[in-house]
């Protein structure tokens, strides 16, 4: 469901955090139970070769990337890592310790950007997101990645050395994740301040970044029949916004409103959604995912675009249009976007 680049995260961030916990006992070994234990949860992915899309939207990180998982899994992989590596000095409590740090940075982690993370599953199908990181931002990944490749091919003899290459793949990385709460922060107060100042009425309000930054933010503005969207620089200089209104069109639900995938896809959207046609197909748009380069078209269409009456049209669904029409001068207007400069 999620990138390569998402995997590619928890695999690097989870052998440095290895390397820290274990690699006097085991070497780089420790590495490699970092990577295991850190990509444990995404074993949902094998639901999708067998539950319709509209079902595998909630599959993944539903209760594979629960607390209760955690505690299940964790005893279970220590028992057996434990048994592997005889004779060793690791205790069992460490082994615990260990694997339950790992597994629990990947549903935290997951839980910053804007998929929603199943963490109280399968007691509450709340979805936690708190909308911090892009779902899969190279610039969060490079640093553990960068350590990841110099404590692969440093001996471990050099052991201060190799904590050295940690600290900078996981202090960086933190220091990446605290900038975009800040970025966040600022950014949300100003929206809010400025959609008071313009007479826009809201009941909810969402902001999530735009795709490989931290910077520009992409919001919503929710009211009884539709949405407030508009971008928003943490450099924007002015002092008003520019929004553009979607309605949410729930009428056309109508035909399929008792259909079970129709519930299932507003649940998973958190109720940000709007219902339009594309040529006699009625398409369900979830919002949190932004528009197809809409800070330079804020007329553009929703990266998740799913297909009510064609549901097996509907693989990839999210990725499909993540990055769809994308070219030089995209990349150029998201960069003078990110700076503050206005399309």
């Amino acid at each position: 469901m999620d990138q390569p680049m998402d995997s590619l995260t928890h695999i690097v961030l989870g052998a440095c955090i290895g390397e820290a916990f274990a690699e006097k006992q085991v070497g780089k070994k420790a590495m490699f139970w970092g990577a295991l234990m850190q990509s444990l949860p995404d074993i949902d992915f094998v639901a999708g070769f067998w539950l319709n899309p509209a079902n595998d939207l909630l599959a993944h990180r539903g209760f594979t990337h629960s607390f209760l998982f955690i505690l299940i899994v964790t005893p279970l992989m220590a028992l057996v890592a434990e048994r592997i590596h005889r004779p060793h000095d690791i205790s069992l409590k460490k082994w615990l310790l260990f694997f339950g740090v790992e597994m629990l940075v990947h549903v935290l982690l997951d839980g910053m950007n804007v998929y929603g993370t199943g963490w109280l599953e399968p007691f509450s199908h709340h979805r936690f997101s708190f909308d911090y990181l892009f779902v899969a931002d190279p610039l969060f990944t490079i640093w553990p990645a960068i350590a990841f490749l110099a404590l692969l091919l440093m001996s471990t003899k050099n052991r201060a050395a190799r904590l050295r290459w940690v600290k900078f793949g996981l202090i960086l990385s933190g220091l990446y994740l605290a900038f975009g709460v800040l970025s966040k922060t600022i950014t949300d107060n100003r929206v809010k301040k400025m959609a008071a100042r313009q007479g826009v009425g809201y009941t909810r309000y969402f902001s999530t970044p735009t795709p490989l930054n931290n910077v520009l933010w992409y919001v919503i503005l929710e009211d009884s029949t539709g949405y407030h969207l508009g971008y928003r620089s943490l450099f924007d200089s002015d002092t008003s916004m520019v929004f553009t209104y979607f309605p949410r069109n729930r009428e056309l639900l109508k035909p399929m409103e008792e259909e079970e995938d129709t519930h299932r896809l507003i649940r998973f959207s958190q109720g940000y959604y709007t219902v339009d046609k594309h040529d006699s197909t009625l398409v369900f748009n979830d919002l949190r995912f932004g528009q197809m380069i809409g800070w330079n078209n804020p007329q553009a269409g929703f990266v998740f675009h799913y297909y009510l009456q064609n549901p097996a049209d509907n693989a990839l669904v999210i990725q499909r249009g993540r990055f769809s029409n994308w070219n030089k001068e995209a990349v150029l207007g998201l960069l003078r976007r990110m700076r503050g400069n206005k399309p």
